[in-house]
């Protein structure tokens, strides 16, 4: 392999100081709209890019090369090297791209009214290389911007990109959505972080209700104290959910990684109050009506703790 290795690297080092373009043109003469777009998107207000005697910014350097969405149609642009290289690239299995760095070297002022022309030549090739993104190699292209028909040196750039076989990453799961707290619930989730599921009661009436709400629903009292459930409880009924997959939500017990399928249920506890929650410690295919569970608090990431219920053997 490492042979094999030795020899890519070989022909690719074969392209360097090949052309990249010759005999470029840029497709507009150095002129005042685009300096001034340029100033605006950066925030350049330096008075030297302006009035009669105005110079274009030294950084737009590049953009007088550009071929624009429709490229070159002169025949000038990249060359036929270029493309075999990335070729070879691309077959040994380094097929994503990441521009990495460019280097600029300023000769002479451009100014509205220039013409440039430019060569670019793949100056090199790097060896195999591993960075965070993948293993690749650098590739590095020179370009000299030249202007007064071809005859002065207006300056240089360089352009470094990698071309590289992305490395191999586990999948992130998700974070689950964030439950909306506001302030008829806060006492709820202020419970949960304790581990306490809390259940309101009406002072005025002894109905207990869930989920939270601002008044009662028997007698329309707005004053509540709240109790705290055993834990206790019963699946009422359920559904799984199969699709769309979601890794966000899924089941602790299935493998890692996996999106689901998981059941979802209505549980009622001991106390006759029903709630919506997760159903863990069994496979989905296993929840069934009448199945006992256990509240127990799922840490789904740093920020967020939620009550699920654990199924319980018969």
């Amino acid at each position: 392999m490492s042979d094999g290795l030795d020899d890519l690297y070989e022909r690719l080092r074969a392209f360097e100081g090949r052309a990249a373009a010759t005999g470029g043109t840029g497709k507009d003469p150095v002129n005042e709209p685009m300096i001034r777009h340029w100033c605006e998107a950066m925030g350049d207000t330096s008075p030297a890019y302006t009035g009669p005697d105005a110079i274009a910014p030294p950084t737009m350097l590049q953009a007088w090369t550009m071929g624009g969405l429709s490229g070159h149609t002169d025949g000038t642009g990249r060359s036929t090297a270029y493309d075999e290289l990335f070729s070879l690239l691309d077959g040994a299995g380094y097929t994503s791209v990441v521009a990495t760095d460019c280097e600029q070297e300023y000769l002479r002022p451009l100014r509205p009214g220039d013409t440039v022309t430019y060569d670019a030549v793949i100056e090199s090739v790097s060896p195999r290389k591993t960075t965070k993104l993948g293993t690749g190699h650098f590739v590095t292209t020179r370009m000299d911007i030249r202007t007064d028909g071809g005859r002065e040196p207006a300056g240089t750039h360089r352009f470094r990109i990698l071309k590289y076989a992305p490395a191999a990453r586990a999948p992130e799961r998700p974070p689950r959505p964030r439950p909306v707290i506001n302030r008829d619930n806060r006492g709820f989730w202020d419970g949960v972080a304790e581990h306490r599921l809390l259940i309101q009661r009406c002072t005025a009436c002894a109905t207990l209700r869930f989920p939270w709400l601002p008044g009662c629903n028997d007698c329309g009292s707005p004053d509540w104290d709240t109790v705290e459930a055993s834990g206790a409880g019963t699946v009422f009924s359920y559904v799984v959910m199969h699709h769309p997959p979601f890794p966000a939500f899924t089941d602790p017990d299935h493998a890692a990684g996996t999106a689901g399928p998981y059941a979802v249920a209505l549980v009622e506890l001991a106390e006759g109050v029903r709630m919506i929650s997760n159903i863990t410690g069994v496979p989905c295919d296993k929840v069934r009506i009448g199945m006992p569970v256990r509240l127990e608090f799922l840490r789904a990431d740093e920020e967020l703790e939620l009550p699920v219920f654990r199924a319980e053997e018969d």
